[in-house]
């Protein structure tokens, strides 16, 4: 039997993220007899760290959780966990030689764009370089055209969909970077979702006399979550009774809790923080809305497909892609406003979303698992 191929993969942690969960499905979905595979985080935590499988080795360059606040006390750990991880940055060389033993990987594996410098700045000079770009970059802060272009250090590009995939295509010099850039759906396993929305829904009572929106996602300001609740205070003044219900956990966590009181709707806005299981709360509600200021190719829309809920999404990347350019759901302007036409015609006119039902009751997502990961997988056998 051929050698197994040596794999070093890198990600901050594996908190409750979408590129964390995409990364660790795929780990998942891989054949242990073919890869020797070293994850490295920087981190050591995460709710995805009891499911990443037993035959790959994980490394970590910091234990603990994620410190958000600046409480005095934590200041020295925080301070501490960026200085040392400063310094294998900067001196790659030691954590190849110390915590990486001087292993000579044949692929290093960028599993999210954040670790771009980490992976191009290897003294491993001979291993291939993979990088798995998860967000729109022309919208992320600092992300200047240059800084785009240092991806085309690497040998494979992986985008998630197509508009990622287009700006990519745009910044290419020549056919040699175009043929870099590969476009994979993320590895989402459907059976999954549709098994665990059959569990009982804990901590919350939906209410049937009124429309519920859920939103699920880590609570940044990416999401837009701030848009979310100021458009829901708008409606509710208007006389448009319902609920809104937010799914998950973030270090924007308590700003957007202190928003919903200064606003007024503690009681018809709800935080449940962070689930295990969100796809029970999808089932219930009436509505899923998408919020965010930008994506790559946001997920849980993928979910709420899966789930045949009504949409209302924001025009950011992957959206039309994902809904059949507003065949499957509406698709709303990115702002406030947006946000506020979308849900006011979903409460004054509910008749106008049938159409969607019907269009998604006979869908056939087509984001497969086996697809995904034997895509991605061809690409390691082939480097």
């Amino acid at each position: 039997m051929s050698e197994k191929k040596k794999i070093l993969i890198r990600i901050g942690s594996l908190r409750h993220g979408g590129a964390e969960k995409v990364l660790v499905n795929f780990l998942k979905n891989l054949p242990a007899d073919k890869y020797d595979i070293d994850l490295l985080l920087n981190l050591y935590s995460g709710k995805y760290l009891p499911e990443v499988p037993d035959w790959i080795n994980v490394l970590y360059l910091n234990k603990g959780e994620m410190i958000t606040t600046n409480r005095p006390q934590d200041i020295p750990r925080k301070a501490a966990r960026v200085i040392y991880q400063k310094t294998l940055k900067k001196f790659p060389n030691l954590l190849y030689k110390g915590r990486l033993r001087d292993k000579k990987y044949d692929i290093e594996f960028a599993a999210i764009h954040g670790m771009r410098d980490e992976i191009l700045g290897s003294p491993l000079k001979s291993s291939k370089k993979i990088v798995w770009i998860h967000n729109d970059l022309s919208q992320v802060k600092g992300y200047t055209e240059d800084e785009i272009r240092k991806f085309f250090g690497f040998d494979k590009i992986m985008v998630i969909s197509e508009k990622i995939e287009k700006l990519f295509h745009s910044l290419a010099k020549n056919d040699t970077e175009k043929q870099k850039i590969v476009k994979i759906y993320n590895p989402l396993d459907t059976e999954e979702i549709l098994n665990k929305a059959e569990n009982p829904v804990i901590n919350y009572e939906f209410d049937t006399a009124v429309p519920t929106f859920i939103s699920v996602g880590t609570v940044f300001p990416q999401k837009g979550f701030d848009r979310l609740l100021k458009v829901h205070k708008r409606l509710i003044d208007e006389g448009f009774q319902h609920k809104i219900l937010i799914v998950g956990d973030g270090y924007d966590f308590e700003n957007i809790k202190k928003l919903k009181t200064e606003l007024g709707v503690d009681t018809t806005a709800v935080m449940l923080g962070f689930t295990d299981n969100p796809y029970p709360y999808f089932n219930n509600a009436d509505y899923y809305i998408l919020s965010s200021r930008y994506e790559g190719f946001p997920t849980v829309l993928f979910e709420a497909i899966t789930l045949k809920k009504k949409i209302i999404a924001t025009d950011v990347s992957g959206v039309q892609e994902m809904l059949h350019n507003g065949e499957l759901g509406l698709v709303i302007e990115n702002s406030e406003e947006g946000i506020y036409s979308g849900m006011k015609q979903a409460l004054s006119r509910p008749e106008t979303f049938t159409e969607y039902s019907q269009k998604l009751k006979d869908y056939e997502v087509p984001f497969n698992l086996e697809n995904s990961v034997n895509k991605i997988a061809s690409i390691l056998d082939e480097m």
